[in-house]
């Protein structure tokens, strides 16, 4: 007998997950696209019960023209691109996937790290230059080098990430303070105010979600009371940073340097102050911290579980 087909499942950007998808275990239909633009994502969706997206925004708007639809399976942690309430409104389960880059977002992390407090970009750029096959001795001390070891490293947002920086940092013998909402009980670790990390961190690393709450929660007055020796490390949301705030800190030599894998709107085809920079102590990527092949595989296993378990009744990572 042929399995009723009750489910018409629609991913609105294939493209970016980089992983095999397997097919979910019961009867459906599946239509992918490599990419999406938001004024399209719904009228793909029409007569879809579940939406695959990662960063194709869903707005109340979409959501009123999609009836059929039942579920958003997110295909990422962060989920402010749903209209949440809208979703509970409707009836419809939001899913999200956790704790997938817990290997690859700190090693990024503390690439970047590294890379700032040894000036890594300034000497390979003195290499290039041919500084160095024309030094009189046989290394050059043009750049400051900086260990980690004895340095405090701040954590905004201690939840499995950061808690996994956590423990990198004081493997290199580091010291280190976090802020968070929960209780810490972490041996090693100190929760402080927020005031009082940016203030005494030499490392600060923001690994929070971006809500009302949250966005520019670091701005020109926040920067201004960190160490100027200090770094500011973003893997998280670009929005929690006032970009343009920031870009002037560097320039004017407020703080040390920063190493960001985040921006306000991605990609950045309208520009940011922060792109505008070319400055050995700012590192920028292309939000990749969590794409490493390890981490993209467990994601598109955890996107299928989640539409599995939501389809059998016990839907599970659920957000709204």
């Amino acid at each position: 007998m042929l399995e009723i087909v009750k489910h018409h499942i629609v991913f609105l950007d294939r493209e970016s997950l980089q992983a095999t998808v397997r097919p979910p275990a019961f009867a459906h239909q599946w239509r992918e696209f490599a990419a999406t633009d938001a004024v399209d994502a719904a009228s793909r969706l029409h007569g879809a019960t579940i939406a695959i997206t990662n960063k194709v925004p869903l707005r109340e708007a979409d959501l009123a023209r999609l009836p059929d639809l039942q579920m958003i399976a997110v295909a990422a942690t962060g989920t402010d691109i749903v209209d949440l309430a809208a979703c509970r409104a409707r009836g419809i389960v939001v899913s999200n996937i956790r704790d997938y880059s817990l290997v690859s977002v700190p090693e990024h992390c503390f690439s970047l790290i590294l890379a700032l407090r040894r000036n890594l970009l300034a000497y390979a750029a003195d290499v290039a230059a041919g500084k160095w096959q024309t030094a009189t001795q046989f290394c050059l001390f043009d750049h400051p080098i900086t260990d980690l070891a004895g340095s405090t490293l701040g954590i905004v947002g201690y939840g499995a990430l950061g808690q996994r920086v956590a423990q990198i940092g004081r493997a290199f013998g580091m010291k280190v303070v976090v802020n968070s909402r929960s209780a810490v009980t972490d041996a090693g670790v100190t929760s402080v105010p927020l005031a009082e990390l940016l203030q005494t961190a030499d490392v600060i690393s923001l690994h929070l979600p971006l809500t009302a709450q949250t966005r520019h929660m670091i701005g020109a007055a926040e920067l201004a009371t960190m160490k100027p020796t200090a770094l500011l490390i973003n893997t998280a949301r670009g929005g929690l940073v006032d970009e343009a705030a920031l870009a002037q800190a560097l320039r004017d030599g407020v703080i040390g340097g920063a190493g960001f894998d985040v921006l306000t709107k991605e990609p950045p085809a309208d520009g940011n102050a922060l792109l505008e920079l070319d400055q050995a102590n700012f590192i920028l990527t292309p939000h990749v911290a969590w794409a490493s092949a390890g981490a993209m595989q467990i994601l598109a296993d955890m996107l299928v579980d989640n539409i599995e378990a939501f389809v059998a009744g016990t839907p599970k990572n659920v957000v709204s």
